[in-house]
């Protein structure tokens, strides 16, 4: 089974936990992992891009010129897409970009990404996240302490603790999330992945 330390919130390793091999130490599938990934851009599109074809735009209902004997080449409409003001070739259309993706693939995927933060010790255990007020400049410091206030940093909580979210929410490199709301895209694009203890056993308990 994976074994990690654990940190308090001044650096200090206070103990060590043996993590899940379900879920912390899978064979790693890094074709789940693109297939998810790309379906969470996808679902995250809005899809409301739009521009007009020819067949859209106003005016240019006549010949700008004749056929022949201008010297100029032949043009249809005023409205083609090489006019200015004219149509767009194969404009946008709204349309939905969503992937529909299987749940036994997102569990795998997830799994395999917190498996390769594991394998590669960019999974941080804390023992506890707790401030007594918001404040940035404490959530900078023990940052500092875990040695990762120069990477991009994930904080997944047990609670939904507004003084600790509230103090981590103007540091740009740094996103706090929920043991539900974890997600495949934000393992992989995030250099460290810091997670109190109490989330660990919750992690394990919801994806076992």
């Amino acid at each position: 089974m994976p074994k990690v330390d654990v940190y308090n919130m001044s650096g200090t390793i206070t103990d060590s936990i043996e993590l899940s091999k379900g879920i912390f130490g899978i064979e790693v599938n890094e074709t789940a992992i693109h297939s998810v990934v790309v379906a969470q851009l996808s679902n995250a599109r809005q899809g409301t891009q739009s521009a007009k074809t020819r067949s859209e735009v106003r005016g240019g209902g006549r010949k700008p010129w004749r056929q022949k004997g201008t010297g100029r080449a032949r043009q249809g409409s005023t409205r083609n897409i090489q006019w200015t003001g004219g149509g767009v070739a194969f404009a946008p259309k709204p349309r939905d970009y969503s992937v529909k993706i299987p749940k036994k693939m997102k569990r795998l995927a997830l799994k395999s990404a917190l498996t390769t933060k594991v394998n590669e010790s960019e999974f941080i255990v804390i023992d506890t996240l707790t401030f007594d007020e918001i404040k940035t400049k404490k959530m900078i410091e023990v940052l500092t302490n875990l040695k990762v206030n120069n990477q991009s940093t994930l904080i997944v909580l047990d609670t939904n603790d507004k003084t600790v979210i509230k103090s981590a929410n103007n540091i740009e490199s740094v996103k706090t999330v929920g043991v539900n709301t974890i997600n495949v895209y934000d393992l992989i694009k995030y250099d460290k992945i810091v997670v109190t203890k109490e989330a660990v056993k919750l992690i394990e308990e919801v994806y076992a």
